[in-house]
């Protein structure tokens, strides 16, 4: 228990260092969405539209609100060949219902920045240094939405081996379409960490509410099984660590 207890503290001490020059978060959450030209206009609407649906949610806001700190930062990228990758929403700190619809506002006001090919692995790549953002998060998780598997750039399973070896906690995926083989090759070449997973929309048409889900999988903290005895000691650490964190988030 001892070691324990001095664990705790060095955590503690560790995540105090760290908030002094940087937010912290429960998660930081990439978006990284598929506009290769397989998506036509319709689908990359319905696309983005549920990513904006999502943001308005009242139940992924509460999942927001109900973390340890109380907030997420959040990117939106969009991407396609192997060197068309664009920020179309820097991180932003999402911590209630007003920032998260003026995180919505900000994706309702984004232009399609590409139509080309599918490089997921190039895409990956690109994202892995943008988590140097300013912000500390408990978890950090890629999400990367798609219709097909890659045909040019970077290999994708070397880029998602990168990316977890790089401090990346998980690789989740969201494939559109009724295609068994896609969800499989996601699963074997994409998701990666110990909570990554893979969902299915089974259109673009059912993309709103199968992002919202998964957003709300994702925003979730898994919850850690303690032994009695250590109970009360873990209790009493996350209470101090929750109190530090608000303090910091709304500086």
């Amino acid at each position: 228990m001892i070691r324990k207890i001095v664990l705790c503290g060095v955590v503690a001490a560790t995540l105090m260092s760290n908030s002094a020059s940087a937010v912290v978060v429960d998660l930081e959450l990439q978006l990284l969405a598929d506009v290769s030209g397989s998506v036509d206009n319709t689908e990359y609407a319905l696309q983005l539209g549920g990513y904006e649906s999502a943001f308005r949610s009242s139940d992924v806001i509460d999942a927001i609100e109900s973390g340890t700190v109380g907030s997420i930062a959040v990117q939106y990228i969009e991407w396609s060949g192997s060197t068309q990758q664009f920020v179309a929403v820097d991180w932003f700190n999402i911590f209630d219902a007003t920032s998260s619809n003026t995180f919505a506002d900000m994706l309702a006001g984004v232009s399609r920045s590409y139509t080309g090919n599918t490089a997921v692995g190039s895409a990956i790549n690109f994202g892995l240094p943008l988590f140097n953002n300013g912000y500390e998060g408990i978890r950090s998780v890629m999400d990367v939405s798609g219709d097909g598997a890659t045909n040019i750039g970077d290999n994708t399973f070397d880029a998602r081996e990168a990316a977890l070896a790089g401090g990346v906690d998980a690789i989740n995926g969201i494939t559109i379409g009724n295609s068994a083989s896609l969800t499989s090759w996601y699963e074997n070449n994409v998701v990666g960490g110990p909570d990554g997973f893979v969902t299915n929309a089974v259109s673009f048409t059912d993309f709103s509410d199968a992002i919202e889900d998964k957003l709300i999988r994702e925003i979730a903290a898994p919850k850690p099984v303690a032994e009695p005895s250590n109970l009360a000691i873990l209790s009493f650490g996350l209470l101090a660590l929750a109190r530090v964190y608000r303090r910091k988030v709304v500086q």
